[in-house]
């Protein structure tokens, strides 16, 4: 539906009202003048106190908690590493037992969100961030009094799963209040929260571990995760409209075939064999129902409560990268976090070896990286915005979300260049400020490309955005987990130039990947509509 189209209906006329998951520009008028119902996409379907009509300030009030909870994601994968050492020594362990833990925490962090995105889309988002934000301080706060390794890498996996939410879920809350137009700008000040994590967290970190020794970090950790805890209690509304929801609906359509079926063989029990033959033609069996497709009444939606035990993550997850479009998209998402994972982690380790910078000085040098990939994140999703609406307008008024992804193109050319720069610079040991400028490049660069693609992923996936989010995590989750794992040996055996050309090679695959997606997605994107709607209809 395009922005202009607007539709007030009356109770009566919601009523009649039927439902499609459709592109965003979907026309009305035409129904108007029919008898046809009015077909609205899911995404536009008319709902009680609806969050895409709230004021600005309530609308700032949510992307501001969101923001801060979501840099709990970026801060736990990195606070701990200038704190290493001590815990090494003071628990009495080895560098791998440290190094598991910090594979394991990127590992379940990216994969554990496809859990609560179902849920999240059965019993809304504010229960979802509660009770992942609950975990995580819970989890913080045993890590800071625990005695042995193996306690910590326990509750750093629950740490992980608690921290994991927020990304997935943070990405569906925008969606659920901003229209498809305003989401680049609103998706690159969200993910600019994050991002700063990578750069923060080893300055606070090594602040804190040498003025005050490791388990100081986790108490800091404990202290934001309540902060964030008692804005979401107490400031945060929930976003979430079940209206608005395919899995939601799914679940619903599921529950209502089983319920009509029951209530028809209870009825056919009752019925007097004189009176069934009286009116056989208008009776329906049981296998008639089953066989109808299945309408969702309003009344339904208000009556059936769904609990967690309807939340089943896989067909939803299953669903979203069986999707030509979704899966090619996924990986180039994949790969851009892990090569933003993978700079940081070894530019550390090259400061250290031979620079001898200490944690706090080595935090410092990679905020250049997070600046970087801050003002990629905020501007990147305003020329976003902006090359959607100018070719929206050009085609018509009439826009479909792989526009969005034509405003990566003015990256592209320079990011492989960049991390060219930074191997080399990094191999020849040139001086360090020289480094900064190619972080701060390549930050930059793989950042304004990276929004766009998140942006792209919730609009071609309407009404399943925080599964299509948290999907895409999966693959950022297994991608930054091969990086961190292969990443040490390929820098100690081919050095900084060779691992680094390698990964400008990887960057200019990526860039394909997204070039294939924008001229040949939507046609993958409406077959996989057209073969969704088809399985539906036979139901």
């Amino acid at each position: 539906m395009t922005e202009s189209q607007r539709t007030t209906l009356s109770p009566t006329d919601v009523q009649s009202m039927e439902f499609h998951d459709t592109d965003s520009q979907t026309h009305v008028s035409s129904s108007k003048m029919s008898n046809e119902p009015i077909k609205l996409d899911i995404e536009h379907a008319i709902v009680g106190d609806d969050p895409r009509l709230w004021s600005n300030a309530k609308k700032n009030v949510v992307l501001f908690i969101i923001s801060g909870a979501s840099m709990i994601a970026g801060l736990c994968a990195n606070i701990q590493n200038p704190a290493n050492a001590q815990i090494e020594q003071q628990l009495h362990t080895s560098s791998g037992d440290i190094s598991l833990s910090l594979s394991l925490f990127i590992f379940i962090q990216g994969n554990f969100p496809v859990i609560w995105s179902a849920i999240s889309e059965i019993k809304g988002r504010k229960t979802v961030y509660l009770f992942s934000i609950a975990l995580f301080t819970l989890g913080s706060a045993i890590v800071a009094v625990s005695r042995t390794i193996g306690l910590v890498i326990g509750m750093r996996i629950l740490q992980a799963v608690g921290s994991s939410a927020v990304i997935a879920i943070g990405a569906a809350t925008l969606a659920d209040i901003y229209e498809p137009h305003q989401r680049g700008t609103m998706m690159g000040v969200f993910y600019s929260a994050p991002l700063l994590g990578p750069s923060l967290g080893p300055i606070i970190g090594g602040a804190l571990t040498q003025g005050l020794g490791w388990r100081a970090v986790f108490w800091f950790l404990v202290i934001w995760g309540g902060i964030i805890f008692s804005a979401f209690l107490f400031l945060f509304k929930d976003t979430f409209r079940k209206e608005r929801s395919v899995t939601y609906r799914n679940v619903l359509k599921r529950r209502l075939r089983e319920q009509q079926s029951l209530e028809a063989k209870d009825e056919s029990r009752k019925i007097s064999e004189k009176k069934l033959q009286v009116n056989v033609e208008n009776q329906t069996s049981s296998k008639d129902i089953e066989g109808q497709p299945t309408v969702i009444p309003p009344s339904a939606i208000r009556e059936i409560k769904l609990s967690i035990t309807d939340v089943n993550p896989f067909p939803p997850y299953l669903s979203i990268i069986s999707r030509k479009n979704n899966f090619a998209i996924f990986i180039a998402s994949g790969l851009i976090f892990a090569f933003s994972f993978s700079i940081a982690y070894t530019c550390a380790r090259t400061l250290s070896m031979y620079y001898n910078y200490d944690a706090l000085k080595t935090g410092l040098v990679l905020l250049a990286f997070g600046i970087g990939s801050v003002s990629g994140s905020i501007l990147g999703g305003r020329w976003s915005d902006r090359t959607l609406a100018r070719l929206k307008a050009a085609n018509g008024g009439i826009s479909f979300p792989e526009m969005r992804l034509e405003s990566t193109k003015v990256a592209m050319v320079w990011l492989p260049l960049s991390v060219i720069g930074y191997a080399w610079v990094c191999q020849e040991r040139v001086n360090v400020a020289a480094m900064c400028v190619m972080l701060f490049l390549a930050g930059f660069l793989s950042i304004w490309i990276y929004t766009s693609t998140l942006a792209y992923i919730v609009d071609a996936n309407t009404g399943r955005s925080s599964t299509a989010v948290a999907s895409n995590s999966s693959f950022r989750g297994l991608s930054a987990f091969v990086a961190a794992e292969i990443a040490v040996p390929l820098q100690d055996s081919i050095g900084d130039g060779g691992l680094y050309t390698l990964w400008a090679g990887l960057v200019i695959i990526t860039e394909c990947i997204i070039l294939l997606v924008l001229y040949k997605g939507r046609k993958w994107r409406e077959a996989s509509d057209e073969r969704e709607k088809q399985k539906q209809d036979g139901k």
